[in-house]
């Protein structure tokens, strides 16, 4: 079943090609592949990006642990004024300091998401300012599509240009010093 599977690809693969080659006066139009995920990060654009998002993300796990031993030295200090206070008493206290936690953790989940965030929109950038370079590699290569690695169920190893497309973009755009930067919290 599976070499018929195969089988049925092959043919598929070789009756479009003969179809593009037809349409194109009678060479083989190459189809290329990237992997977008690669391609950022190996690319000095994306390796920067990395080092500062885990700068940042180190920095809010430290903020989060001083909070988480701040809380819990609050919340110790409520248990022990426990005992020598009333229900009435206490009860304002513990919802004082139950929503300080929550609003701690809405604060700080607002700021991981910041992060996160962050990521997808210079992934944006890196991909728009790629976007020139990538084209220039398909039309060197006389291609009429780049597809995405992942969504391609088979392919030849030949047709992916990712490292190629890397070393281009490190040489075009480095650590992407010369394109507008995203700042951190900054919104579209």
């Amino acid at each position: 079943m599976r070499r018929a599977f195969f089988a049925a690809l092959i043919t598929i693969g070789a009756l479009f090609g003969a179809t593009l080659s037809a349409q194109q006066g009678g060479g083989v139009t190459p189809i290329l592949t990237i992997d977008s995920e690669r391609l950022f990060l190996s690319s000095d654009f994306g390796k920067r990006v990395a080092r500062e998002v885990e700068t940042l993300g180190q920095e809010l796990a430290a903020e989060n642990r001083r909070i988480e031993s701040d809380l819990a030295a609050q919340e110790q200090s409520l248990t022990d004024r426990r005992a020598t206070m009333t229900p009435e008493e206490f009860r304002p206290l513990a919802n004082a300091f139950d929503e300080r936690v929550q609003e701690t953790r809405r604060t700080q989940a607002a700021k991981s998401r910041a992060l996160t965030e962050l990521l997808d929109r210079e992934r944006e950038v890196f991909l728009e300012a790629a976007a020139p370079v990538l084209e220039m590699l398909m039309e060197e290569a006389g291609a009429i599509v780049v597809l995405e690695r992942r969504t391609v169920f088979i392919s030849a190893n030949s047709s992916d240009i990712t490292v190629a497309a890397v070393s281009r973009l490190n040489r075009t755009l480095g650590e992407g010093a010369s394109i507008p930067q995203v700042t951190p919290g900054a919104q579209d």
